[in-house]
């Protein structure tokens, strides 16, 4: 998203985090085409003022990869669930989108994800679509 200019503020837990050359390779994108790149670790944080949250849920990989520290990090940050309180911290017309699947009541409340500023099915059709052309593409 930062390639296209937007500002995009980034947040998860400390111990969830991305792969640096993801992160530089974002940061760069944001500085090379006008856009923002912010990392918080406070999710209500990256809800203020938003018009798009884009969830996606978290792991642990990258800091651990032992499964019950994992686990344990993972159930600490429970409290990390989209729902009808943080989306109020964003724009009144802010829309939800999800790449699905999404782990309802975990990742998202249901209220949230079939609410009126969800977009997570057309943009599940979308993705159809696109899939499609790129299968269209290398048949040839």
């Amino acid at each position: 998203m930062p390639r296209f200019g937007m500002d995009v503020v980034l947040a998860h837990p400390p111990e969830f985090e991305l792969m640096p050359e993801v992160m530089d390779q974002a940061r760069e994108q944001a500085r090379k085409f006008g856009g923002g790149f912010e990392v918080v670790d406070d999710m209500e944080t990256a809800f203020k003022d938003a018009d798009i949250v884009y969830a996606k849920s978290w792991g642990a990989m990258v800091h651990t990869t032992d499964a019950d520290e994992g686990s344990q990090i993972i159930k600490k940050y429970e409290h990390w669930i989209t729902d009808q309180r943080k989306m109020s911290l964003a724009k009144p017309d802010a829309i939800y989108m999800h790449p699905l699947p999404a782990d309802r009541n975990i990742e998202v409340t249901d209220e949230v994800m079939d609410g009126p500023n969800s977009v997570v099915f057309d943009e599940a059709e979308n993705r159809l679509h696109a899939q499609k052309a790129v299968m269209a593409l290398t048949m040839r």
